[in-house]
């Protein structure tokens, strides 16, 4: 009773701890909700959005926005496709694979590499390789790799070592242990966390063209700078149906993952 009633007092004081936390935190930023409801503020908006209508749908303006996206979609797949591979790699050493102080060195390379936010390293890449597309590649690549290294190697020490063991009493090498034990049990989560980083990737490299990585965001950003909304609506658009469609393709692989593995 006494250990319940302990657990008991920790779980409020945590609770009221976030509640103060929350608390001083409105009243540090200052937050006014009034603001947003007041007459001349949903004015402005009103405004604003009305000026986005309607989208410019010339055909030359949509070939230039088709474009773009095929290079946002191009930039997001390599940036997701390079960091499934390298961070798949550095995840068996980050898992402790292969030693206690290769672990440490491949998670110290995974934290350092997802640590720095994408634009930090658009930036560093623009200088690198100018600006253009490969530049936001670059970034999305290093980014991502750190944040999928991480997850995959969280996968595998987390992942059941019974079938590996039961391989290794029947005399399989380590390649196939691994291959035939333990990949099967983590594929459908690791391809979970690839489609997601996609999905993340696609808007973040829309993002990148702001600091001239190309794509969409740059052509937004450029539209947006002469206050071109019609322009914006377009691209905006644009943006809209390619998370759409990823998420379409996220959720097929999914269920048709799902299905083989029933």
């Amino acid at each position: 009773m006494t250990a319940q009633r302990g657990h008991g007092l920790a779980g409020l004081a945590c609770v009221a701890a976030i509640a103060i936390a929350v608390v001083a935190s409105f009243r540090y930023l200052a937050v006014d909700f009034g603001g947003l409801f007041e007459a001349e503020a949903r004015g402005r908006m009103a405004r604003f959005v009305v000026e986005f209508f309607p989208p410019d749908v010339s055909p030359a303006f949509l070939r230039q926005v088709g474009a773009a996206s095929l290079q946002t979609l191009a930039v997001s797949l390599l940036g997701t496709l390079i960091p499934t591979i390298v961070g798949g790699v550095l995840a068996l050493p980050a898992a402790g694979r292969f030693g206690a102080v290769p672990k440490w060195l491949a998670r110290s390379l995974l934290n350092g590499l997802r640590s720095v936010p994408e634009l930090v390293w658009a930036a560093l890449m623009v200088l690198a390789a100018g600006l253009g597309p490969f530049a936001g590649t670059l970034a999305l690549a290093l980014h991502t790799t750190g944040v999928l290294g991480r997850l995959f190697a969280e996968s595998l020490e987390n992942a059941s070592p019974l079938p590996e063991t039961a391989l290794r009493d029947l005399g399989a090498g380590a390649v196939a242990r691994f291959v035939h034990g333990t990949l099967p049990l983590i594929a459908p989560q690791c391809l979970g966390y690839v489609l997601y980083r996609w999905e993340m990737n696609i808007r973040m490299a829309t993002i990148l063209g702001f600091v001239g990585a190309g794509g969409l965001g740059q052509l937004l950003y450029f539209h947006l700078s002469l206050f071109q909304q019609a322009q914006a609506a377009t691209v905006l658009v644009a943006m809209t149906l390619l998370v759409l469609g990823d998420d379409a393709l996220s959720g097929w692989a999914r269920r048709s993952l799902s299905a083989q593995a029933h």
